[in-house]
């Protein structure tokens, strides 16, 4: 949960980016080149940026490079860190044809004028919430009184508690907020924070795997509007008006890879620890073990996007006064890229 502190950043970064760029830029996300196989077919160059360093939520993307399926579908697919100005400026701009971003930078991105577009959501349900160690005693947000949030200080955080507390007709203003910057979880609980805002597949199995037990407050839990897509996969929409085909090969290989990763979570979590050596394997597979199931859940094919979803959540921030107008949800997402349905 780290983009919160980026989105500020994401106009100006555009910005930047596309002035120093000039007509190079083109020559990222419209202008892909190719090059030709042993077999003699050509495959289209791109990127994909991740948002974050590698992890279960990008198994999906790892497991099509590794099987083939970007190949298959005319693509030579290069998987990418984030530079310093964040894999949603990277997007827009097209130093990257594609990559991971959140429900959450995309709207307040397009409140500003990025042109980010949702193209597939990797997972189908938000898995977020506040994480404590079971000793701290917090079971319902009413219980965040008299304690102390560890956090990166957006805005968003402090509505995201008031919203929760609200329901319990708790008192917000008895939060302490300390700006951790990018401290962990596990370091930051162990000198003077009582909770923080995780994703349970990564942190909160790590937690499992080191006998540090937790309380986890989901926020979907507690309002249909928090129950957002985070992570997603997107473009710019200069991709999806010049290079239609293009995208419809990256979303169609990738749906591929996460269908795998549903179907095999032990064989896509072996595929991601040989691509990222450096990961500690038991999370891994205990990671992809717990997501593998929520990737698709309840929905008709992986990837699909509601529009009341994107609605319900570009209203809660406007609530809260983190958006200046009213989003336009159907320039936001897009399903139109994703392969027939598998349910």
């Amino acid at each position: 949960m780290k983009w919160n502190k980026l989105v500020p950043l994401v106009l100006l970064s555009f910005t930047v980016v596309m002035a120093g760029c000039g007509s190079s830029t083109d020559k990222g996300a419209t202008q892909s080149t190719t090059q030709p196989t042993a077999t003699g077919k050509k495959l289209t160059d791109v990127k994909v940026v991740l948002d974050w360093t590698p992890n279960t939520n990008h198994t999906g993307l790892y497991v099509a490079k590794d099987q083939g399926f970007f190949e298959q579908e005319g693509l030579n697919v290069q998987i990418i860190a984030p530079g310093e100005s964040g894999a949603d400026t990277m997007i827009a701009s097209g130093a990257a044809e594609f990559g991971v971003s959140y429900q959450e930078s995309i709207t307040q991105g397009r409140i500003q004028g990025v042109p980010l577009v949702s193209i597939a959501a990797v997972i189908q349900h938000n898995t977020s919430g506040f994480a404590s160690p079971v000793a701290k005693n917090i079971k319902t947000p009413k219980d965040f009184e008299n304690k102390t949030y560890g956090g990166w200080g957006a805005p968003s955080e402090s509505a995201m508690i008031d919203s929760l507390m609200q329901t319990e007709k708790a008192d917000p203003t008895k939060v302490k907020m300390v700006n951790i910057g990018d401290a962990d979880y596990f370091t930051a609980v162990k000198r003077d924070i009582d909770f923080a805002w995780i994703y349970y597949a990564w942190t909160g199995i790590d937690a499992e795997l080191r006998g540090e037990p937790m309380n986890m407050i989901y926020l979907n839990k507690y309002s249909d509007k928090l129950d957002y897509y985070t992570p997603v996969l997107a473009t710019n929409e200069k991709m999806i008006s010049t290079k239609p085909e293009i995208v419809k090969a990256f979303v169609a290989a990738a749906a591929k890879g996460y269908q795998y990763a549903i179907a095999k979570p032990e064989e896509a979590a072996n595929i991601l620890i040989k691509a990222v050596p450096d990961l500690d394997p038991k999370l891994v597979v205990a990671s992809q073990k717990w997501l593998s199931p929520r990737y698709q859940d309840d929905a008709a094919r992986w990837g699909e996007q509601k529009k009341n979803v994107w609605e319900n959540y570009a209203n809660w921030m406007l609530e809260h006064k983190l958006l200046e107008k009213n989003l336009d949800v159907d320039a936001a997402f897009t399903n139109n890229f994703l392969p027939a349905s598998t349910k």
